[in-house]
């Protein structure tokens, strides 16, 4: 196992969507940890030197299986262990098991449940680790802050309490995070931690302390939306990159500041595809408005920022399933149930695929994952699909069965994919087809 002694060096390597990962949005992690939602550089990029499959097994090898609550949230992984948040006993509940056996190290509650008709009750916010603590959202907005050994509480906020944030649930026009609960994994960046809380009242985006859990600074008024922060150096200045459920928007990281805006309404706020950065570029999608690249540019003064659309493609538009970028193209579910990749410079299809996804098109989900060689694609109905990364035609290495049906961004670690359906917490070993795996 790779997980305990050597520190990650995370670099940006020959991989553009890295590049913000230098500048402090990583948590401390090991060699093959995959520790918070999407990943080490919350990309869906596999940590440097974690091969993903160039084939795929006629059977994979369960490593071990655990029965799972219900719950959208992901899996994740470090220092040996896999952290699992799901629906127990009417909880949202965190917990600990072992990533070798998948025995239960410790179970911490964190929450009430919440029932809406998205899907049956259980938290929907992926945790995230940071050397020996864990941060978990509920669906409520309650985050916790507990010890990665024991489960214990070191500090907690709530996002109704402290921020003044609404939680509507499915009432009239609310909207996005007020109206399902809280999706997006708070960010780490050295000794803070981002969040957005979601208040109109001054607290839409929220810096703590993360040992503490005291305020730093609070920012802008727009209701959450589903997708997480990110952290990146945008035409020279430091920000935290958030898609609320009005606006795709740009804060100082130091201050808080607003340095651009782009207002973006859809129907109920349902901004939950995570952004990627391109250099100076934002790419942002919905269902509705399409896949959208924006420029941002500093303006003469220093301090302020325009964010202006270089371009934007409807026929790539990506609902509620992230997508990946390798060098200067993007990958990620399209409006006619498709694998696409697009050229992201131009905005321009490279190539799309069919033929794999049943569910209803405003229902359709896949989990991408990528080491920049290979692109591993998980669908809804549970199909594990593999493809070449060659940038013209898209080809197809292999399809396996491997899961039930599932919303779930899979992890990645040492050669194991780790996943959920409704039934169970899975992992399984593709190690087998993994070049240097030790065994």
């Amino acid at each position: 196992m790779k997980h305990a002694g050597v520190r990650s060096q995370l670099t940006a390597g020959l991989l553009l969507p890295l590049l913000f990962a230098a500048a402090g949005g990583a948590p401390d992690l090991c060699a093959a940890d995959w520790p918070q939602w999407r990943g080490p550089s919350r990309t869906g990029h596999a940590a440097t030197g974690d091969s993903l499959p160039r084939t795929l097994p006629a059977e994979p090898v369960v490593r071990w299986r655990v029965p799972a609550g219900a719950g959208l949230a992901s899996p994740v992984v470090a220092e040996g262990r896999v952290f699992l948040f799901d629906a127990q006993s009417s909880q949202e509940t965190l917990r600990s098991v072992s990533f070798d056996t998948g025995k239960e190290q410790w179970r911490q509650d964190i929450d009430a449940t919440f029932t809406d008709s998205q899907s049956a009750p259980g938290p929907r916010c992926t945790p995230v680790v940071d050397g020996d603590r864990i941060y978990a959202v509920s669906c409520r907005g309650e985050l916790q802050c507990r010890s990665v050994s024991d489960g214990k509480l070191l500090w907690h906020v709530n996002y109704s309490t402290q921020f003044e944030a609404i939680f509507f649930g499915e009432k009239g026009a609310s909207q996005g995070a007020s109206r399902h609960g809280n999706n997006g994994t708070p960010l780490i960046d050295g000794d803070r931690l981002v969040a957005c809380a979601g208040s109109t009242n001054g607290a839409s985006v929220v810096v703590l302390n993360k040992r503490t859990g005291d305020l730093i600074w609070k920012s802008q008024n727009d209701v959450a939306g589903y997708a997480p922060p990110l952290v990146a150096t945008l035409d020279g200045i430091r920000q935290y990159v958030c898609f609320t459920a009005e606006a795709a928007l740009g804060v100082e990281a130091s201050t808080g500041r607003l340095l651009w805006r782009y207002p973006l309404k859809t129907a109920f706020g349902r901004h939950a595809a995570t952004p990627l950065i391109d250099g100076n570029r934002v790419l942002i999608s919905t269902h509705q408005a399409g896949l959208i690249c924006l420029e941002i540019r500093t303006e003469a003064d220093g301090r302020s920022q325009t964010a202006t659309a270089a371009w934007t493609n409807r026929d790539a538009a990506m609902n509620f399933a992230s997508p990946v970028q390798v060098g200067s193209t993007v990958y990620g579910l399209g409006p006619a149930r498709n694998v696409v990749a697009v050229d992201a410079a131009a905005g321009t299809m490279r190539w799309s695929r069919d033929g794999w996804f049943t569910s209803p098109k405003d229902k359709s989900y896949a989990g991408f994952l990528t080491d920049g060689r290979t692109l591993l694609v998980l669908t809804d109905g549970g199909e594990l699909g593999l493809f070449a990364i060659d940038g013209a035609e898209g080809k197809e290495l292999g399809r396996l069965q491997v899961t039930g049906a599932n919303w779930c961004n899979p992890a990645w670690s040492d050669g194991v994919l780790l996943l959920r359906d409704a039934k169970s917490w899975t992992a399984l070993n593709l190690g087998a087809e993994v070049e240097g795996l030790k065994r």
